[in-house]
């Protein structure tokens, strides 16, 4: 049986110059509203720093301060338009590099903490096969405020790749692009890890 190569690509910060959860929700709520939300969160981000917390606990707090209750229909129209403004930070090396595992026939999945309601249009874009990423839920016409499922950063990419293909990683030949510890996992499961390798 001949092995399936996969090609799994972090996006911030390795396909984009820039993080682009944050312009995301300054164009979506405001940013005075965002800006608000993280001032009270300022003891909390204190101890993730100190190691007292989680990166994912503080964006589960985040999350349910910015968006419960909020209209899902308008974040996801925000979010269409909002991914129209963001190939202006491609990384071109990325997406040249997109396009040469495309041109093999490598299956493209895209794993991300970023959100659903934007980086679907993205990677429908750059024309990746599958799209594993942060979701967030609703309820009827709202958002609830919590992630469906958990964050899509570190053990957790790798987990959400390997319940997509209903097999292991080690059974692939893969290839995988990230640039932050929230991607180590995954390169350390990747036969060809490439670590921020589209920077100039």
């Amino acid at each position: 049986m001949t092995t399936q190569t996969l090609a799994l690509f972090d996006f911030d910060g390795t396909i984009t110059t820039k993080d682009t959860f944050a312009p995301y929700l300054f164009e979506a709520l405001g940013r005075t509203r965002v800006c608000a939300a993280f001032a009270s969160l300022g003891a909390h981000a204190l101890m993730v720093y100190g190691g007292l917390s989680t990166r994912d606990r503080f964006k589960a707090r985040l999350l349910a301060r910015l968006f419960a209750g909020a209209d899902y229909a308008r974040l996801q129209a925000v979010g269409r338009a909002y991914a129209k403004t963001v190939p202006r930070w491609y990384r071109p090396a990325a997406v040249e590099r997109i396009r040469w595992h495309r041109e093999r026939g490598h299956r493209l999945i895209m794993v991300s903490a970023s959100l659903d309601l934007y980086l679907e249009h993205i990677a429908r874009d750059l024309r990746f096969d599958d799209l594993l990423c942060t979701r967030i839920e609703r309820a009827g016409a709202q958002a609830t405020g919590r992630m469906q499922g958990a964050n899509c950063r570190a053990a957790e990419k790798v987990h959400r790749i390997e319940s997509l293909l209903g097999r292991p990683l080690a059974d692939f030949e893969t290839y995988a692009y990230g640039d932050s510890d929230g991607d180590a996992e995954m390169l350390r499961a990747a036969v060809h890890p490439s670590y921020r390798p589209f920077r100039d």
